[in-house]
């Protein structure tokens, strides 16, 4: 059986230890694509959070506070002025986006990239199932929401462009497929993968 409890946040959330800071619509957005595109908050800019917590024995938020200061004294003002700069090329990125710059992003979303990537894993299923001599067939819309893709010898695939590894937001995300990598190149489209999962 399920067990259901709770326990007082008033020490750990004492009103006074925070900082409240009302931001306005859509600058959230901003700030943290600006974070993220000048790897403001990066463990070698402010520390590895996980590790510090761990070594610290505040139990509230002001002793947490004072000791994260303590240690690392210029962390904040230096992931401030890398998330300054990125936001000021923001600025002057966002001048520059008029009407004709919205309808051709739009085409190339719509009418080049997301048929590119679909027409890329129909051309990796057929090749692999021509090469292993294995059945291959693509997923349902509901699979897909699920990240998987296809299926070769009856074994879900998730097929990703390489660049899919290196990216933070999805590190660790769970696929339940084998993944199978590609990348274009003007003549080629290079794959990696584990042959031995699907024979």
């Amino acid at each position: 059986m399920m067990a259901h409890d709770r326990l007082s946040a008033d020490e750990l959330y004492d009103a006074s230890d925070l900082d409240q800071y009302d931001f306005p619509k859509y600058t959230t957005q901003l700030l943290n694509l600006a974070n993220q595109n000048s790897q403001a908050t990066r463990p070698k800019v402010v520390g590895q959070m996980s590790d510090l917590v761990e070594e610290t024995d505040a139990r509230t938020f002001a002793e947490w506070k004072e000791w994260y200061v303590r240690r690392h004294p210029d962390a904040i003002q230096t992931a401030k002025e890398k998330v300054k700069s990125h936001i000021e090329k923001l600025r002057r990125a966002i001048k520059k986006i008029d009407e004709e710059m919205i309808e051709a992003w739009l085409k190339d979303l719509i009418l080049v990239k997301t048929a590119e990537g679909l027409l890329i894993q129909r051309a990796i299923l057929e090749y692999l199932s021509d090469e292993k001599d294995i059945s291959w067939s693509l997923s349902t819309p509901e699979e897909e929401a699920k990240g998987v893709d296809g299926y070769l010898n009856g074994v879900a695939v998730s097929i990703k462009p390489e660049s899919y590894k290196s990216k933070t937001s999805v590190q660790n995300e769970e696929i339940d497929a084998v993944l199978i990598f590609y990348k274009k190149t003007r003549k080629y489209i290079h794959i990696e993968y584990d042959e031995s999962a699907f024979l």
